[in-house]
């Protein structure tokens, strides 16, 4: 089994891992759940643009394999305390029970160096829901408003002209697009468009730079949006048509568009070497 200061070293490693990707990681938490309180070993929570995340995490520095009884205690917690996903992590690997156990569940069993790398796709992964969420909000006001008054107020150009300064839907399926590709981690990465009215720069050397672009462009959007129905509030010509967001057919609705989106904006990216 673990001796105490090796289990105490450990948990605090794994914390500070989870704290070195922006999460709030707490060791030797007591955790309210709905049945019952739980000591756990590492807590972490973490919000980005309001995507709430909760994992609870327990470190086994022991000599031996990890039993499956450990898996159902975990999952039992994971459960009642409504977390979104939970890690045993083992220096010596898990028994073939603990692994079946953990199959087609929320509950993961990792080494140290595989939770490392793992937790980082995972944030990313979150991050990147969190913008592409963002950027369904910002389709549905864009749409929300005619055509015509979103070619009187330079959110599209006329279909006369050809000039492509600036249009909200290829715009759109162009950060559908670019959060696609980012999903391949594949750096550097061209984040440059065939509009002419664009923010940032035009390749990213990392995700870090990605998030920062999007950043950028997202608010850049959301910024012409404003003007726009400020404008047309001024003249009395802002009277968009909302969706029911709570509708059952809400999030049909929304992948369907995410996917037409994607392939509008694979059109509009242009190359590193163009």
């Amino acid at each position: 089994m673990e001796k105490s200061t090796d289990w105490y070293v450990f948990q605090e490693a794994i914390a500070e891992h989870f704290r070195s990707l922006g999460a709030v990681a707490s060791t030797n938490v007591t955790i309210e759940g709905v049945r019952t309180k739980h000591e756990v070993d590492v807590l972490v929570l973490t919000k980005f643009l309001g995507s709430d995340i909760k994992w609870i995490v327990e470190a086994k520095a022991w000599n031996s394999k990890v039993p499956k009884e450990k898996v159902f205690a975990l999952r039992t917690i994971v459960e009642d305390v409504g977390a979104d996903k939970g890690f045993l992590i083992s220096h010596k690997g898990f028994q073939s029970g603990a692994i079946e156990s953990a199959t087609k569940s929320n509950i993961e069993l990792l080494t140290f160096e595989d939770l490392k790398h793992r937790t980082r796709k995972l944030v990313q992964a979150e991050m990147l829901n969190a913008y592409e969420k963002r950027a369904d909000q910002l389709a549905i006001r864009y749409f929300s408003h005619p055509k015509r008054l979103r070619i009187k107020y330079g959110l599209r150009d006329d279909i006369e002209n050809m000039e492509l300064r600036f249009s909200g839907q290829l715009f759109i399926g162009f950060i559908f697009a670019t959060i696609e590709k980012a999903k391949h981690n594949n750096y550097p990465m061209s984040v440059q468009s065939l509009l002419k009215v664009r923010a940032g720069e035009k390749t990213v050397e990392s995700f870090i730079e990605l998030i920062n672009w999007l950043n950028i462009n997202l608010n850049m959007f959301d910024e012409m949006l404003l003007k726009a129905e400020y404008e047309m509030i001024k003249n009395k010509e802002f009277q968009p048509d909302l969706e029911d967001i709570d509708s059952p057919e809400y999030k049909q609705h929304v992948d369907i568009m995410r996917q037409m989106y994607k392939a509008i904006g694979k059109g509009v990216i242009l190359d590193i070497e163009e």
